[in-house]
């Protein structure tokens, strides 16, 4: 069994963390690397992620702006629950900051109609 993986004082100082390139506008610290995965997800306003699936649970807490997608708009302190199956496109006008956790990686859809990201 693997040990324990422990952030010491993530709430206080995630805004200091070294975040890398991920998608045009995102960046993402990683804390938990493989899967499961644990990451900072930071997205510039107006930046997004393509339509995807998620073939285990991700769970999102939104820190800081707004994350949205198809079913509406999450406000900082909003925790989203992505069960296994489900999919989506993400967004945020504004931009924002996510704590992010998922089972496995997800799979990356065609576009077919989604919002404009």
């Amino acid at each position: 069994m693997a040990d324990p993986l422990h952030v010491p004082n993530l709430l206080q100082n995630w805004r200091e963390r070294a975040f890398l390139p991920f998608r045009d506008g995102v960046e993402i610290c990683p804390l938990l690397e493989g899967a499961p995965g644990v990451a900072l997800l930071r997205y510039a306003p107006g930046a997004g992620v393509p339509r995807h699936r998620h073939p285990g649970m991700e769970t999102i807490l939104v820190l800081e702006g707004v994350q949205s997608d198809e079913r509406g708009d999450y406000p900082a302190g909003s925790l989203i629950l992505n069960p296994e199956g489900t999919a989506h496109a993400v967004w945020s006008g504004p931009g924002c900051t996510v704590l992010i956790q998922w089972n496995r990686p997800v799979e990356f859809l065609p576009d077919n109609g989604a919002p404009e990201i």
